[in-house]
């Protein structure tokens, strides 16, 4: 087993913001050559996955990414320079519209869709049966995961060896209510834009589907899920879509090893709804949560100075899983 990493979050990026844009803005994208695979899925439309290749017999890491992100996703390319280290194979699921093309069907990807990433993995596992399989989902991606792991209980494809989650937006209505104020506005803004762009050119392929006029005038995330997001996916409003999506009622149910990386100063979510999650992980074996003070969203950035960071959510999530799969080998 691994030495348990340590954090102390960089103080040169002081302040849950600059954690969060780091990334973004800051950070150098590491190279990892991958390759990209379109699986048609039963409904008619299609995926993009992007994979990382590996020498037969070795694990494979899932990924699944963040809100409007892809496999070029800082975190994303961290993630699978990390496997790539550890010799692993690894697949970037991207989302319906988020692989650089609009996809075939009116509906989309949300925080609450599994069924695109209960297809990947049982087409994953019908063709390696014998491979073990690694999850780890950021943001948004994690919701998904979650909720995805809640719903499995204990049907869960003993292939799934173990899980960690980064930065989950547990309760979707509190975590887009927190987004309305403060400087969080600005990720929201940020978000809106690509979402109505891609609304609006939907509303074109689909004439009569979608309002385009009630898509400019979408000044929220919680409008947008409002009049696009939960109508194109048989909900009745944003509240319902929030409240059947959000991957705290399906923690309980959660039954392989899986890691649960937040910070409290969290600029996307208010921090009482960790409190919560503690609660629920302190009666779950299965969970392990692991919540710092500070990090921002998607940050964790840590290290003695500014030339030499450390990504500590990708380390701490590559050691997480490489231990549950060393245990998984290990048992008789």
């Amino acid at each position: 087993m691994s030495t348990p990493l340590r954090y102390r979050a960089a103080w040169w990026v002081p302040g849950a913001h600059l954690q969060t844009l780091w990334g973004k803005m800051i950070r150098v994208r590491q190279h990892v050559d991958t390759r990209r695979e379109r699986w048609d899925t039963p409904d008619g439309d299609f995926l993009n996955i992007d994979r990382l290749d590996a020498r037969d017999g070795q694990p494979r890491l899932v990924i699944l990414h963040g809100l409007e992100g892809s496999s070029k996703s800082h975190y994303a390319r961290g993630l699978l320079a990390a496997a790539r280290g550890r010799g692993w194979a690894a697949d970037v699921l991207v989302f319906r519209s988020c692989g650089g093309e609009p996809n075939r069907l009116l509906r989309s990807y949300h925080s609450g869709e599994t069924g695109d990433i209960d297809f990947v993995l049982r087409k994953l596992i019908a063709t390696q049966p014998s491979q073990p399989i690694v999850l780890t989902g950021v943001s948004l991606g994690g919701n998904v995961m979650l909720k995805w792991l809640g719903e499995q209980a204990g049907c869960t494809p003993s292939q799934i060896v173990a899980a960690a989650a980064v930065s989950v937006p547990f309760d979707l209505a509190r975590g887009s209510k927190h987004l309305q104020g403060g400087f969080s506005k600005l990720y929201e803004s940020y978000f809106l834009r690509s979402l109505r762009r891609k609304a609006l050119g939907k509303a074109t392929r689909f004439p009569g589907r979608l309002d385009p006029v009630a898509i400019a005038r979408a000044s929220t995330l919680w409008d947008f899920d409002d009049i696009v997001t939960a109508p194109i996916h048989g909900f009745r409003d944003a509240r319902e879509y929030y409240d059947k999506s959000s991957s705290i009622r399906w923690l309980e149910r959660v039954r392989v090893p899986t890691l649960l990386l937040n910070a409290v100063d969290d600029p996307f979510l208010p921090s009482p709804v960790l409190d919560e999650v503690r609660a629920i992980a302190r009666t779950n074996a299965a969970l392990q949560a692991e919540f710092v003070a500070k990090g921002g969203h998607v940050g964790f950035i840590s290290g003695v100075a500014p030339w030499r960071p450390i990504y500590y959510a990708e380390a701490r999530t590559i050691d997480f899983l490489g231990d549950a799969l060393q245990r998984a080998t290990a048992r008789p």
